[in-house]
């Protein structure tokens, strides 16, 4: 029984994300979410490549073994969808900076991967861009919050966002220090950094059942 629990957790990339493209198949989505389902959409595609080189990396040539360079393009997918996302909302709420933070976050990337990191990296994902892109979503998640206090309105929980970006701050909440001392992990600790990813894949279903909940309740405020 605990090796089907993890096996189902192991694959959790994958089928979490039909939770809310089932809602996907009877509702169609508001324009300002169209981000979203766009990022539901190309993390699919992503994670499906992610889990095959994974699961059939026994039978792939050499040269394409790791997957590792995956994570790396989803998370600067899913770094501009959502920051875009947060933008699109239209809060007039120090608005200049969170259009100056893509620009900055473009930069880094420049910047990392031609002097410091090899974005192709074999044997490791790039702790320090999931890392990056965690605790900057963390922030545009924070913003949000504090722009809807400061409405001094109480939030409706029947907003569609309200829903997405709570999702989204517990998964980046839960996972920064994870992606940020994963690669030391699996060099000191390799089993329980193995272990640890389960805390990210279980965080990853919460974050899609949010969004479901999200795209279930659009059109409702």
């Amino acid at each position: 029984m605990l090796k089907l629990f993890q096996y189902i957790i192991d694959w959790s990339e994958v089928w979490a994300l039909f939770i809310p493209l089932f809602i996907l198949l009877y509702k169609k989505q508001p324009r300002h979410l169209k981000l979203v389902v766009f990022y539901i959409w190309m993390a699919l595609a992503i994670n499906l490549s992610i889990d095959f080189i994974w699961k059939f990396r026994n039978i792939l040539p050499v040269a394409f073994k790791s997957n590792n360079f995956l994570y790396n393009i989803h998370s600067i997918v899913r770094f501009y969808l959502f920051s875009a996302f947060f933008i699109c909302l239209d809060q007039p709420f120090i608005v200049a900076l969170k259009r100056a933070i893509p620009v900055c976050f473009t930069l880094f990337l420049i910047v990392n991967f031609i002097f410091f990191e090899n974005f192709f990296d074999y044997w490791k994902l790039s702790s320090r861009l999931l890392s990056t892109e965690a605790i900057l979503l963390l922030f545009y998640v924070i913003q949000y919050y504090l722009f809807e206090i400061k409405k001094n309105v109480t939030i409706k929980i029947t907003n569609s966002s309200f829903w997405i970006i709570t999702g989204l701050g517990i998964f980046v909440a839960l996972n920064f220090f994870i992606f940020l001392l994963y690669n030391e992990l699996t060099i000191h600790f390799q089993n329980f950094a193995i272990n640890l990813w389960s805390l990210h894949n279980i965080s990853y279903i919460i974050f899609n059942l949010f969004i479901a909940k999200g795209f279930y309740e659009s059109g409702k405020q």
